[in-house]
């Protein structure tokens, strides 16, 4: 339909240049919509190509951007036709290209018809996607456990097609001849991709417009208006407009001697401004396997391990092995968590999809020790604790240690987990004992000693065991609650601390001994000793 307009109306329009003067010039429209989501500007340039008394075939470019780093241009050909009977007629295509804030690009067509009288507009729209539909974003990659295996659910981009449409009427406050109008609008829009929820809502807006505006050029247009649209993927948003028509007077009469129907011939097209997308997990999930490296792990579960279980569980996966947990242990007595050699421990872990494609899993996994013979969790050579909670209670005068690493124990680390040791027994409470001949990174760990009752010497870390390196930085550390409270304990001239132990934020507790060489750096300038 669209091509049988346009060409009536270039055959018309190319007989009657020459006959008349052309009623309908070029402009520009610029357009602010402040959001309640997003702020959109947009530039809306309007070029008469042929016309008759009563024919318009146009060309419209849009360039619009948005406060989320998303851009798009439109690019149409139009043509217009007002009927003896008080219609205009219209038809449009677009091809239409944007950016969107993952910087994806997407292209479609756009397909449109209107019907304008003076006191009603009637108009739809079809956005058919074309080319590329999708684009991978790894930033959206999800991970989770399940049961004993890791899920991975890749991030993307989905452009999406559909239809709107909506029924204007003119409100007459005014005359119907009159240079200025209000016209509400109301309308409903659906858009669909597979695998994607549906984008469906209701439309509505208002508009006041004023065809001749004191101060300004002659044919110029002001129009302000408001916004109100609801999905279930996006929610309510709203917009105010404001736009303002810029006439470029190289040809075409003035537009205070058009007819009110003549200057609607120059309305601007009114569709959906953005080729739409959604962004989230929509291929179907894959089983996770391996960690970035390409090494295997295995995931160990609460639901299906039991805490005084564990143990023997996470020695039997063996050396160089990574286990990940997932949910809360508890463990108790004799069933210390003891690392074989160069095996880790974690609540995290960035695993690789079968695809190739990589997320963060994340599972706040934790261990909870009570009255443990000697530790919850002990790191032997090449051991690493990663994003654990592991927290000791002690009590009825036993003492406590949380976290130990074992003498003889070499690039230990420990790294982003929360360990926490309380005493309630009249004994002391030692969180991280750091044993001799040995080299520990603790970095960004929230370590807390807390005593009550007639709990005795409470230490955040005890590193007083000879031959002992240790970098400590980024750490939240603090003892409080004992008859004595330490954040530190190093034996006299053993310990050696490293230069980048900095950044570290310093809580209640004193600093005790003197290490061989070095010092720890707090953020409120103090260092320890």
């Amino acid at each position: 339909m669209l091509a049988l307009v346009v060409g009536c109306a270039v055959t018309t329009s190319a007989v009657a240049q020459s006959a008349a003067e052309p009623k309908w010039g070029p402009h520009i429209d610029l357009e602010a919509k402040p959001g309640t989501k997003r702020s959109l500007s947009e530039a809306d340039l309007f070029i008469p190509v042929a016309q008759s008394a009563d024919t318009l075939l146009f060309a419209n470019l849009r360039l619009r951007m948005d406060d989320n780093d998303s851009n798009e241009g439109n690019y149409g050909l139009g043509v217009r036709h007002m009927l003896e009977s008080g219609w205009n007629l219209g038809a449009y295509g677009y091809f239409d290209r944007r950016r969107t804030e993952y910087d994806n690009h997407f292209n479609q067509v756009t397909l449109g018809v209107e019907a304008l009288s003076q006191d009603w507009d009637l108009r739809a729209n079809y956005y058919a996607p074309v080319g590329r539909r999708s684009h991978n974003i790894d930033s959206l990659n999800t991970a989770e456990v399940s049961g004993t295996t890791v899920i991975f659910r890749g991030g993307e981009e989905r452009s999406m097609g559909g239809f709107d449409a909506e029924v204007g009427r003119r409100v007459p406050l005014f005359d119907a001849s009159a240079d200025r109008q209000f016209r509400i609008f109301g309308g409903a829009y659906h858009f669909s991709e597979s695998g994607v929820e549906d984008i469906s809502g209701p439309r509505a807006r208002a508009e006041l417009t004023f065809d001749s505006v004191p101060y300004l050029w002659e044919g110029s247009r002001f129009s302000i208006g408001a916004e109100w649209q609801h999905d279930d993927p996006r929610g309510s948003q709203g917009f105010l407009t404001a736009r303002l028509r810029i006439p470029f007077q190289v040809y075409g009469r003035p537009a205070s001697t058009l007819t009110p129907m003549e200057r609607r011939m120059a309305d601007p097209v009114v569709r959906d401004i953005d080729v739409v997308s959604q962004a989230g997990q929509f291929s179907a999930p894959e089983t996770a396997t391996q960690l970035a490296n390409g090494s295997t792990f295995t995931v160990l579960n609460s639901a299906t391990t039991a805490g005084d279980d564990l143990d023997d569980v996470v020695t039997a996966a063996g050396n160089n092995s990574t286990v990940i947990l997932a949910g809360a242990f508890q463990t108790t007595g004799l069933n210390a968590v003891s690392l074989a050699f160069n095996q880790t421990l974690t609540g995290f872990a960035t695993v690789r999809s079968a695809s190739g494609r990589t997320a963060v899993v994340n599972t706040g996994a934790s261990i909870n020790g009570t009255n443990m013979t000697t530790t919850t969790v002990q790191l032997n050579a090449g051991g690493r604790l990663e994003g654990v909670t592991v927290t000791g209670a002690y009590s009825g005068g036993a003492a406590g240690r949380v976290v130990q690493v074992a003498d003889g124990s070499t690039g230990v680390h420990i790294e982003n987990s929360i360990i926490t040791g309380t005493q309630s027994g009249a004994a002391v409470g030692n969180v991280v004992t750091i044993g001799q001949n040995t080299s520990v990174t603790l970095r960004n760990n929230t370590i807390t000693a807390s005593g009550s009752g007639t709990a005795t010497t409470m230490t955040a870390l005890f590193a007083s065991s000879s031959n002992t390196t240790l970098t400590f930085t980024g750490n939240t550390i603090s003892a409080t609650g004992g008859t004595t409270n330490n954040i530190v304990n190093f034996g006299a001239g053993v310990t050696t601390i490293t230069g980048d132990s900095t950044g570290n934020i310093r809580g209640s507790g004193n600093c005790v001994g003197t290490p061989a060489s070095g010092s720890i750096g707090f953020t409120n300038g103090t260092t320890c000793p």
